[in-house]
């Protein structure tokens, strides 16, 4: 191979001989810096002296001596900087919402600048999200670290025609001024060349948009202190790499900064609360921000508004999301069109998913196929910045690339009513099966654990395969849901939920004839606006109408229940006296119905109620004879039976502290402790709560306000919460911590509001007058 420039022609004999710059030296009697600058191409018009020397030392035959001198006499093109138009990179726009983005690549430049190895930064995520634009403001504001400057290659990796990686080098080589009668014509020597003169130059070389590793690593072959910046929407996980930056969408402001900037801030500031829903349907996405923002520009007379109604059709929305050529759609479409057709499948088969992520297990389902194959493909849509990891096994997209899969499953999947039947199915029958292991009865529910983390984590998805059963009319399967999460609810989960799938049970329980369970799911209805809403009239309603139906249909079991909720109603309002009557009603008709459990439950809420109205000893005694009863239908099991042991312990330890006996509260609240294991946070913040409360009225103080501001975040009941606070506040207050107290009871002030019953008013009117005292 012969050498193009001088510097290269010096550079390519000298390493032919097997000389270092030192031995070279030694010979010509020349310095190592020299040498050095020679073989960069820093120096111009080496002497005529200096090119005999070299001759000499290199050991040169007649003709490389002739071209050696005819290069010494052509000034060599220096090396390229940004001005260069073969690689030079495309004008920077200003960047929004991207500061950290900044800072992490600014010290990953930094870092190469310095380094004694060639440094590789990948910066990967999905369509639109602004990775060529960060990029290229890095390139522009950075270029000037590296001495030989910088250079910018466009890979096309998403093109259905790639740039190859011998037409890359062959454009560096342009770039350095290599021209066409020396350019090697045999792709090997070209590679070699490129190498030989990117080693020992110090340049930025950005490799924008590349499709994978293969394309990508022939080119990695810059000196020490140079930095290659490559970007793609694949991981490249195969590309050995100093540092791999995640590109995803902006935070909720800068993605409302970004709709200013397209918009102008005017017409933000003018519709704020719909600038955040579009920023939100937008996906934060910089690419669909901005052609938002480009349509509104377009359109003077249009509102953020109507922008926000038109982007909230997720059927529409990659139409809306368009302007001339611009197109979210087509960003995605590139990326879907280079998966593998079982890659597909499963990618367009996720928009079965109702929820913002996915299990394996779910997916797998979703597909049709094995676990383990689902897994595989999975990480190769993570790979491929389509899908993003979560926790272990769980993984998500943007709102945004589930539209475009949700386009792709309904124009591809020819039976399409067969998956999603059999994923709806798989989600209900799945949450039915966790849900009923609550039941106290369930003697073989040893991992409750797992199955309230099921629940939980899958809860976006067996939602909406609810809703979809609803709307199918599927009764049994949405009656069977909402029978079964009876005891799972009771201290998890949020009240719209539970208003929602008792309602539901309500109607389907009608449209099945089957009075008993729409009794059921009546008082389920009661409890939740009684215990979690709070809505006493509301609450009310639905009692009447539940024991209309429960004894119209002759069920003691349902009569019993609608007591038991009636007490519920009764202590809200205050009426503790009355609320005894009917928990004692409905002990009695759980004991006729031959619902043991229920009897324990009854009597452990008149202990409650008992107490409240300061008759001690009659509670401390109901509380005991409960809990007895209550280890006989126990017996042996654990899980959830465990666990309901323990609340009934703890009515007892917050009576017993009432009563002034403390020492045997925290003895009591112990043993509770010790059943407990891993509960609800809902069940474990009435520990904290009785403890806390405990630990109080002995003066531990300290202990006391942890236990309490631990509780304040884990109970669920409204009024809980809010005495909580109340008390979490007292505590401060006799700590001489009086801007906590106030924090606590401003807190508290504010979870009341919107809730509508007489013990809530009582306790606002409390915080009221402390926090006027406090002014």
């Amino acid at each position: 191979m012969r050498a193009s420039t001088f510097s290269e022609f010096l550079r390519y004999y000298r390493r032919r001989a097997t000389l270092t710059q030192e031995d070279l030296a030694a010979r010509t009697g020349l310095g190592v810096r020299t040498l050095s600058d020679l073989e960069r191409g820093r120096v111009q018009a080496p002497h005529a002296q200096t090119v005999e020397l070299l001759v000499t030392g290199l050991g040169l035959d007649e003709g490389e001596t002739q071209e050696f001198i005819a290069l010494a006499r052509s000034p060599e093109i220096s090396t390229p900087r940004a001005e260069r138009t073969d690689c030079a990179p495309p004008p920077a726009k200003p960047l929004i919402g991207r500061a950290q983005e900044q800072r992490d690549l600014a010290d990953c430049i930094d870092d190469a600048a310095a380094s004694w190895v060639l440094d590789v930064v990948v910066l990967h995520g999905p369509p639109g999200v602004g990775k060529t634009s960060l990029a290229v403001d890095a390139a522009h504001r950075f270029a000037e670290l590296f001495a030989d400057g910088l250079l910018y290659l466009d890979l096309r990796g998403m093109d259905p025609a790639p740039l190859t990686p011998e037409r890359a080098a062959e454009r560096v080589l342009r770039a350095f001024g290599v021209p066409d009668a020396r350019m090697p014509s045999d792709p090997d020597d070209r590679f070699r060349l490129y190498r030989s003169m990117l080693r020992e130059r110090t340049v930025l070389l950005v490799l924008d948009n590349a499709a994978n590793e293969a394309q990508v690593r022939p080119l990695l072959a810059a000196s020490p202190g140079s930095l290659v910046l490559v970007t793609s929407r694949n991981v490249l996980a195969g590309l050995d790499c100093r540092s791999r930056l995640g590109l995803g969408p902006l935070s909720h402001e800068g993605a409302v900064e970004l709709l200013a900037q397209a918009a102008g801030s005017d017409r933000i500031k003018a519709g704020q609360e719909a600038a955040d829903l579009v920023a939100s349907l937008c996906g934060r996405v910089p690419l669909a921000l901005a052609i938002a923002g480009h349509r509104l520009t377009g359109r003077t007379t249009w509102s953020l508004r109507q922008l926000a109604d038109q982007l909230s059709d997720e059927r529409e929305r990659l139409d809306v999301l368009a302007t001339g050529d611009v197109q979210v759609r087509t960003a995605f479409e590139m990326s879907y069109r280079q998966l593998a057709p079982e890659t597909r499948m499963i990618f367009r088969r996720l928009a079965l998913v109702h929820g913002p992520d996915t299990s394996v297990a779910l997916a797998a389902v979703a597909a049709d196929i094995p676990a383990d194959d689902a897994e595989t493909l999975l990480e190769e849509l993570v790979d491929a910045s389509l899908l993003r990891p979560e926790v272990p096994g769980r993984y998500s997209c943007h709102d945004l690339m589930r539209d475009y899969a949700r386009e792709r499953l309904h124009s591809e999947d020819a039976d399409l009513e067969t998956h999603r039947l059999r994923t709806r199915d798989w989600l209900l029958t799945t949450a039915t099966a966790a849900a009923s292991s609550f039941h106290p009865a369930d003697r073989g529910a040893s991992d409750l654990a797992s199955a309230g983390r099921w629940l939980s984590e899958e809860l976006a998805n067996w939602r909406g395969a609810f809703r979809e059963a609803i709307a199918d009319g599927a009764h049994e399967q949405v009656l069977a849901l909402a029978r079964s999460m009876h005891w799972y609810s009771d201290h998890r989960g949020a009240a719209d939920l539970w208003l929602e799938v008792y309602s539901a049970g309500v109607d389907a329980a009608r449209a099945l004839g089957v009075q008993e369970q729409e009794a059921q799911q009546l008082n389920f209805v009661c409890w939740v606006y009684a215990t979690r809403i709070t809505n006493i009239p509301l609450a009310t309603a639905a009692h009447r109408e539940a024991l209309r139906v429960a004894e119209e249909c002759g069920s003691v079991l349902e009569t019993a229940w609608a007591h038991y909720y009636r007490g519920a109603i009764e202590t809200r309002t205050g009426d503790n006296e009355t609320g005894v009557a009917h928990v004692r009603l409905a002990a009695e008709l759980f004991r006729e119905a031959g619902l043991p459990y229920g009897v324990v439950f009854a009597l452990s809420f008149a202990g409650v109620l008992l107490q409240r109205l300061g008759r001690f000893a009659e509670a401390v005694e109901t509380h005991r004879a409960c809990i007895a009863e209550g280890r006989a239908v126990r017996g042996t099991a654990g899980g959830v039976a465990d666990e309901n042991a323990a609340q009934l312990l703890l009515r007892l330890a917050d009576c017993l502290t009432a009563a002034g006996d403390v020492d045997e509260a925290l003895v009591v609240t112990a043993e509770a402790d010790a059943l407990m294991g891993e509960s609800a946070p809902g069940v474990r913040g009435l520990l904290q709560h009785t403890r806390g409360t405990a630990l109080a009225t002995a003066g531990r103080l300290a202990e006391a306000r942890d236990e309490l501001a631990a509780a304040a975040d884990g109970v669920a009941d409204p009024e809980s919460k809010v005495s909580v606070l109340i008390a979490l506040a007292d505590v401060c207050d006799r700590m001489n911590d009086h801007d906590a107290a106030t924090r606590h009871r401003v807190r508290a002030l504010a979870e009341s509001d919107g809730y509508e019953s007489p013990g809530m008013t009582k306790l606002q009117h409390q915080l009221t007058d402390a926090l006027r005292l406090s002014a």
